[in-house]
């Protein structure tokens, strides 16, 4: 059915239309998750602004995107440095005019228990999934409200591990982290909810095990635990196009909350 189709029978239809040289703000941009949502955001003709440390990889992958209807700016951030975070946002405020869809990717893990875990690889774990989130989040909708944006939206990128604890000790601190992530998208919507009339949506996609460097990165290169996660994870295309989805629904229609895991994760 068309678009045309379905508003000539009442109905709404899920388009990204109105996106179409909003500007996209993607953190964790690099490789992986980040990455596949950059390229479907650019494909659908959004500026999109790329932060990562290794600031590189994002600066190849804008130039295989460089035919496409949209844009992708490389940007660095370290996102464990707020003042970096701040001139972040100062710069796409220079170069864009403001956010328009914080997209809060970023996030990492550093396997070891609650027993014997390394504090300081906690710090840093607060950092950057939980500090930098709440910040970038605040920073995204500062701008939208200072220009009065049409419409805005935040999307957490948070993990099954934000909804259940498994018996496996290596991620118990990292679940602390998605708990806190899941507790902050519900207090951000409700903020948002009580500004009527609100512009501004809050969503969170929670995935399980995803085929990318992420575990590898985790176990510090550990093959063998890393390989389990490549070969049973699902494609990370399918998070971006969660994203999509969100982003296409009816602006007084709010998706809370994906839920998605590879057909054989048990957990």
């Amino acid at each position: 059915m068309t678009r045309t189709d379905c508003k000539a029978q009442g109905k709404t239809c899920l388009t990204m239309d109105r996106w179409r040289g909003r500007v996209a703000l993607v953190t964790g941009a690099s490789v992986g998750i980040g990455a596949a949502i950059c390229r479907e955001l650019v494909k659908h003709g959004m500026k999109v602004v790329g932060c990562a440390r290794n600031v590189k990889q994002v600066e190849e992958l804008a130039a295989e995107l460089k035919d496409c209807t949209g844009s992708l700016t490389a940007l660095h951030c370290d996102l464990t440095q707020s003042d970096q975070i701040e001139a972040m946002f100062g710069t796409i405020r220079e170069q864009l005019g403001g956010v328009d869809v914080c997209i809060n990717n970023a996030g990492l893990s550093f396997a070891g228990s609650l027993i014997n875990g390394d504090v300081e690889k906690w710090r840093t774990m607060l950092n950057v999934n939980v500090l930098a989130l709440a910040h970038c989040s605040q920073l995204a909708i500062r701008s939208m409200k200072e220009r009065d944006a049409a419409e805005g939206q935040i999307i957490n990128i948070n993990s099954l591990s934000g909804h259940r604890v498994v018996v496996n000790p290596d991620v118990h601190f990292y679940a602390g982290t998605k708990f806190a992530v899941t507790a902050l998208t519900e207090g951000l919507r409700q903020e948002m909810a009580a500004e009527p009339p609100t512009k501004i949506r809050v969503a969170q996609i929670s995935p399980g095990m995803v085929s990318t460097e992420f575990a590898f990165r985790m176990h510090g290169g550990d093959a063998v635990k890393g390989e389990r996660s490549m070969k049973l994870g699902i494609d990370a295309s399918n998070i971006a196009n969660a994203v999509i989805y969100i982003l296409s629904t009816p602006q007084d229609m709010q998706v809370h909350d994906i839920l998605l895991r590879p057909t054989a994760q048990t957990t």
